[in-house]
C-alpha cells in the first residue's frame, strides 16, 4: 500500500489542466477563476501580515497547480505547519487551509479518485496533528470547518469524475449507435438489391426458361438441333436462377444470424458441366489439365471456377466462334489457370458492341488478390485474348490439402 501511495503522490510530471468545453476564450474560465482566487488570497488576505511574502508565495501555489498540482500540494503541505504555528503568520491560517483544499481539488481533477483520497487523508491527518500540538492552530470548531471544507472538496471532485465517466459512456454509446445505424443502412441496401434482383432478373430468367421449354411445342417437327439448342438455353437459364438464388441468400443472410445458402458453391468438379454448356452455345473449347489433380481449399476452388466461367462468358460476348483453350496446371504450391482464345470468326453481339464495359475483369482480379494470387489479361499477337491466373494453394503436412481427400 505504501508503494502505491508513493507511486501516486511522488511524481513531478506536468499535468496541465485542459480548457473546458466552450466556445473560444470561455473554455479558459476555470483557469482564470483559479488565478483570481490566488490573487485575492495573496493580496487581500495578507494585507495585515508582518511577512506578506510568505502568504503571497503560498497563494501562488494555486497558479503553479494549474500545471503541476502534486508538487504544489506537497510544497503547501510543508508550509502549513509554519503558517499554522508561527504566531506572526497565524492570521493567514484560515486562508492557508483554504488554499490547501483548493490544491487538493486541482489534484483530484487530473488524477484518479484514489489519489484524491490519499491527498485528503494526509491533509486531514496533518490538520489533526497540528490541532493536537499544544498551542495549536486554534479552537476545535476551526478544525471542524476545515474538515467540512475537505469533505466538500471530495464531494465536488467525485461529482466531476462521475460527470466525466457519464460523458465517456455517452460518447461510446453514440459511437455504437452510429455504427449500428451504418450497419442497418448496409443491411437495408442489401435487402433492396436482393428485392430488385428477385423482381427484375429472376423474372426475366424464369420467362426465358419457360419460353425455351415451350418453344419446341409451337413448331411442328422442329429440327433436332433446334430442340437441343433450346434445351441448352433452358438449362442455362435454370442454372442462372440457381446462382441468383444463392446470391440472394448471401445478401439476406445478414438479417438471419447463422443463415447461409443451402446449395453448395460450384467447384472445379463441375468444370466439365460448364465446358459442356459453353460448347452447346457454339464455342469450341479444349480443356487441358497438367499435374496431379488434387482437392483445393474451398475458396480456391470457387475462385478458379468463377474465373474460368467469366473468361468463357467474355469470349461468348466479344469473340463468338473463336477457339478456346482452358489450361489447369496443378503444382505443390498453387493452381495455374490459362484461358486463351483466338480471334472471333463472327461479329460480336449487339450488347457487346454497344453496351458499357462490365466488371468481369475487375471481379476476376479481386478474386485472385483475395487469395494472395495474381491475374493478368490482355490481347495476343494473333488477335485473340488471354487470361492467366496464379492462385496459391500449398499442400499441407503429409501431402494433404485442407480437405481429407485423394484425387
Amino acid at each position: 500500500m505504501l508503494n502505491t501511495v508513493r507511486t501516486d503522490l511522488f511524481t513531478f510530471a506536468p499535468q496541465p489542466m485542459p480548457p473546458m468545453r466552450g466556445p473560444g476564450p470561455l473554455g479558459w474560465l476555470p483557469q482564470l477563476a483559479v488565478v483570481l482566487v490566488a490573487v485575492f488570497a495573496a493580496v487581500y488576505a495578507t494585507e495585515d501580515l508582518a511577512v506578506r511574502s510568505v502568504g503571497v508565495a503560498h497563494a501562488a501555489l494555486l497558479v503553479v497547480a494549474l500545471r503541476r498540482p502534486l508538487p504544489a500540494w506537497w510544497v503547501s503541505s510543508a508550509m502549513l505547519p509554519v503558517l499554522s504555528l508561527y504566531e506572526p503568520l497565524r492570521a493567514y491560517t484560515g486562508w492557508a487551509w483554504a488554499v490547501q483544499a483548493g490544491l487538493s481539488f486541482l489534484v483530484a481533477l487530473r488524477n484518479p479518485l484514489r489519489v484524491m483520497v490519499e491527498t485528503l487523508v494526509l491533509s486531514a491527518a496533518l490538520l489533526l496533528v497540528l490541532q493536537a500540538v499544544p498551542g495549536g492552530i486554534g479552537p476545535w470548531y476551526f478544525t471542524a470547518i476545515v474538515l467540512a471544507m475537505l469533505a466538500g472538496v471530495a464531494a465536488a471532485a467525485t461529482a466531476v469524475h462521475r460527470t466525466r465517466e457519464v460523458r465517456v459512456l455517452l460518447a461510446e454509446q453514440e459511437s455504437a449507435l452510429a455504427q449500428e445505424r451504418a450497419h442497418r443502412t448496409v443491411l437495408e441496401e442489401r435487402a433492396r438489391i436482393a428485392r430488385e434482383l428477385h423482381d427484375v432478373v429472376a423474372h426475366h430468367m424464369s420467362v426465358i426458361s419457360i419460353q425455351a421449354e415451350a418453344a419446341p411445342y409451337r413448331v411442328q417437327d422442329p429440327p433436332t438441333e433446334l430442340v437441343a439448342a433450346l434445351a441448352d438455353i433452358r438449362a442455362g437459364a435454370l442454372e442462372g436462377l440457381t446462382e441468383l438464388r444463392r446470391l440472394l441468400g448471401v445478401l439476406r443472410s445478414e438479417d438471419r444470424p447463422g443463415a447461409a445458402p443451402e446449395d453448395p458453391q460450384p467447384t472445379l468438379e463441375r468444370l466439365d458441366d460448364l465446358l459442356a454448356g459453353v460448347r452447346g452455345a457454339g464455342l469450341a473449347v479444349t480443356a487441358v489439365t497438367s499435374g496431379p489433380r488434387r482437392p483445393l481449399p474451398q475458396g480456391v476452388e470457387l475462385s478458379a471456377y468463377r474465373i474460368v466461367q467469366e473468361a468463357l462468358s467474355n469470349v461468348l460476348r466479344h469473340a463468338p466462334g473463336a477457339a478456346v483453350r482452358v489450361e489447369l496446371a496443378y503444382t505443390s504450391t498453387a493452381l495455374h489457370l490459362r484461358i486463351r482464345n483466338g480471334p472471333a470468326t463472327e461479329p460480336p453481339s449487339g450488347a457487346a458492341r454497344g453496351g458499357p464495359g462490365g466488371h468481369g475483369l475487375l471481379g476476376m482480379r479481386e478474386r485472385a488478390a483475395m487469395l494472395g494470387g495474381e491475374l493478368s489479361a490482355g490481347s495476343t499477337s494473333d488477335g485473340g485474348y488471354e487470361v492467366t491466373a496464379l492462385l496459391p494453394a500449398p499442400v499441407g503436412p503429409a501431402g494433404r490439402t485442407d480437405k481429407e481427400h485423394t484425387a
